[in-house]
């Protein structure tokens, strides 16, 4: 069972098969693809996307969490702890759906993702940003990351953001 966890304005929950009408048209547009894969997805590839993202939850025991709205229950992004087979190590990451992105969201995610993370006794996260994901950057720095080191992975470069828990530098929105 994936737990949920509250924010101020967000739910943070497991996946539904109905979230697919929110999050489909997300990973199959080439703009928000180039940030969180590289490439856009046909439907079916978008479908198995959040069908992993799910089946992390299974797997490791910890995962994305659909991001809902509190105030009207839409999903407006993902974010969570990923840690996939031959991934450096583990992760801290987010998305938000673009009319909702720029509120504040994916940091207010993130330090409760951050915080789960810290009761399952870790000590350091990473996150992986694309180089021209500005935003992602400026949401890692807001978190208290700081950049460590360029790496390949999945055939790309990414940006290493380093966070170390527990956090006492993050910045409230």
């Amino acid at each position: 069972m994936i737990p949920e966890l509250e924010t101020d304005r967000l739910l943070m929950r497991g996946w539904r098969d109905s979230d697919f009408d929110a999050f489909g048209p997300f990973w199959m547009d080439p703009e928000t693809a180039k940030y969180i894969g590289g490439a856009a997805e046909t439907r079916g590839e978008a479908w198995r996307r959040m069908a992993i993202m799910a089946g992390h939850w299974q797997l490791r025991g910890f995962g994305f969490w659909v991001l809902e709205r509190r105030k009207d229950s839409a999903p407006i992004g993902f974010c969570g702890l990923w840690y996939p087979e031959e991934w450096p190590e583990p992760e801290v990451g987010w998305s938000v759906l673009k009319p909702h992105q720029r509120q504040g969201y994916a940091s207010e995610a993130a330090r409760a993702a951050i915080g789960f993370a810290e009761g399952l006794g870790w000590t350091t996260l990473i996150s992986l940003i694309n180089k021209d994901n500005i935003a992602s950057r400026g949401v890692a720095e807001k978190l208290g990351a700081t950049y460590e080191r360029d790496i390949e992975i999945n055939g790309r470069t990414a940006l290493v953001y380093r966070h170390r828990l527990p956090n006492e530098h993050m910045t409230v929105s």
